[in-house]
């Protein structure tokens, strides 16, 4: 499974489509996974969706008729917790306030919590401790943006991932309707307010030196036009939010959908005194729905969760009969060839094998590196470990920094910082930038159980962009893997042996019988591993040499 934006190679998804249509691209690829800046959106590079209509500035309706007639198969995201503020319910929200028809399509912090807290000065109301303190947080302080009604009245909305408040430039002319400033003042105090906002200041605390005596008049001015940047959680409790779903499935499999990636839906099902992360039943219940109406349109559905090992919900989510994401792999991988040891990976494939999981794994991402996936936790008040230890955990971390990755953390109600989510890499920078770990890598990837997912930038051997993540600023660490290539550049790095023989590999994974049938892992020593994939008289053998970063395949005609 091929995996990119639609402008990750040249300038739109056509030119991706001609890449992959290149001679050293053929039988490599039966599958492609689309990121949603296919779809109109505006922040997360895709992943804050305005609405499900095709993104023109990057696809052409031409380009799903090209696909379909390659025979590719598509994957799509539906991002389920939430839509962009620039969504046409969320504009109807702002416009109309409680006299919208989408009022209850998202989630009014206040409503949700009336009874169970304390209202602040601030007009929020603050869970009781014990509802607080189960709260997962993707980011410091509460996860609410407040929204300015018709009438000045703010609202608090649930908004659990990024958000951003900011307001219109000052224009002198609307200074006009307050009647006591001098207008030759006009220049001056436009000056310094939207100096301030240029600088992200505290409009607050913002120096009006002459102008003091009219402060709160101009602050009430600057602030009823605010700008709003985020994405803003569904209220899932609301039958728009479920029509919603049912004509975004149906465009989908009009696009040529096959398989559904679910972004973010353990967020989804929210209810006081649970966890807002996979609680329970409702998480259960919200899946069983998506499924039933994606069934009826000829989905297949993926779940996408984060989750530590320990917790074993990646079982729990397997064991109700879908497919998963191997989020183990990617720090499983890197510890076994740093650390010259088959062990912890000879495991995982062992879960996978024996307790038929249905995966689809990868090395890198549009996202991180996961982490915390590899931990142990507490369940029902027994620990339960991890795939590594939390000492193992903590070397690939500083290993992958050491080699310049960036870090993305999670925090507590307070805004502490409880544990590391994910480093952000490109994965051959991950490797020290070396080809051969790189290539070791990807042999192992295709000797896996499961559907193997390629991003495209590990394909082509890219290393850490750090001028795209200063050009992005505060925020901006996952754009350290996901620089785009152009035509040229792509035509120049298919010369180079590292992608030529990972196509070789991907190539044999994608058309060999042998992976069909049965994986056998055959016994070797810590620093090796032999993995045998036999169906019928097909075969298809890895053996790695984990010290020397070398490996051998062998396979039938």
């Amino acid at each position: 499974m091929f995996n990119a934006y639609p402008d990750s190679i040249g300038n739109r998804l056509s030119d991706l489509i001609e890449t992959l249509n290149f001679t050293e691209f053929e039988n490599a690829f039966s599958l492609f996974y689309i990121l949603p800046s296919f779809f109109n959106n505006d922040l997360d590079r895709g992943f804050s969706i305005i609405d499900y209509n095709i993104n023109k500035e990057l696809v052409y309706e031409k380009d799903i008729k090209d696909l379909k007639d390659m025979g590719i198969i598509l994957k799509f995201d539906i991002v389920l917790n939430h839509l962009s503020v620039a969504s046409p319910q969320f504009k109807d929200l702002v416009l109309n306030g409680a006299e919208s028809e989408y009022e209850n399509f998202f989630i009014n912090w206040n409503k949700f919590w009336n009874g169970h807290g304390a209202m602040n000065e601030e007009g929020v109301i603050i869970p009781d401790k014990q509802y607080l303190d189960i709260l997962f947080m993707r980011k410091p302080g509460l996860p609410i943006l407040k929204i300015l009604f018709p009438g000045g009245k703010e609202i608090p909305y649930w908004n659990t991932f990024y958000q951003k408040l900011s307001y219109e430039k000052l224009k002198e002319e609307e200074l006009v309707v307050i009647s006591d400033i001098d207008s030759d003042s006009y220049i001056t105090i436009c000056q310094i307010v939207n100096q301030c906002l240029e600088n992200n200041g505290d409009l607050d605390q913002l120096n009006l030196e002459k102008h003091e005596n009219h402060r709160d008049k101009i602050l009430q001015l600057v602030k009823s036009r605010p700008v709003y940047l985020g994405q803003m959680d569904l209220n899932a409790r609301s039958p728009k939010v479920w029509q919603f779903y049912e004509e975004t499935l149906s465009k989908l499999a009009d696009y040529g959908c096959s398989i559904l990636r679910l972004d973010a839906f353990a967020y989804l099902h929210k209810e006081v005194g649970l966890s807002n992360f996979f609680n329970k039943p409702g998480t259960w219940e919200y899946l069983s729905r998506i499924e039933e109406m994606a069934k009826g349109k000829g989905l297949t559905i993926l779940p996408e969760i984060h989750a530590e090992y320990g917790s074993h919900i990646h079982e729990d989510v397997a064991r109700a009969g879908y497919m998963i994401y191997d989020f183990f792999l990617p720090g499983l991988m890197i510890h076994t060839i740093e650390k010259k040891s088959s062990k912890a990976l000879i495991k995982w494939i062992n879960d996978i094998i024996n307790k038929d999981l249905r995966t689809i794994n990868m090395l890198g991402c549009h996202d991180g590196i996961p982490v915390l996936d590899l931990k142990g936790k507490r369940r029902n008040n027994v620990y339960l470990p991890g795939l590594l230890r939390d000492e193992e955990i903590e070397d690939i971390m500083d290993l992958i920094l050491r080699r310049g990755g960036r870090v993305k953390n999670i925090y507590d109600a307070e805004g502490n910082k409880i544990s590391y989510y994910q480093v952000n890499a490109t994965y051959f920078s991950a490797l020290g930038n070396n080809e051969e770990k790189l290539l070791l890598a990807r042999a192992i990837q295709m000797f896996m159980p499961g559907i193997p997912q390629v991003w495209y930038l590990d394909l082509f051997a890219g290393s850490n962009d750090y001028q795209a993540v200063d050009k992005a600023g505060q925020g901006g660490h996952k754009e350290i893997n996901r620089s785009n290539l152009s035509m040229e550049e792509v035509r120049y790095r298919m010369q180079f042996p590292i992608v030529q023989d990972q196509l070789d590999i991907i190539r044999l994974r994608n058309t060999h019988k042998a992976f069909d049938g049965n994986i056998e892992i055959r016994e070797s020593k810590e620093n090796e591993l032999i993995l045998w994939w036999t169906n019928g008289d097909h075969f298809a053998q890895l053996t790695a040499d984990l010290s020397g970063h070398t490996f051998s395949i062998k396979s039938s005609d």
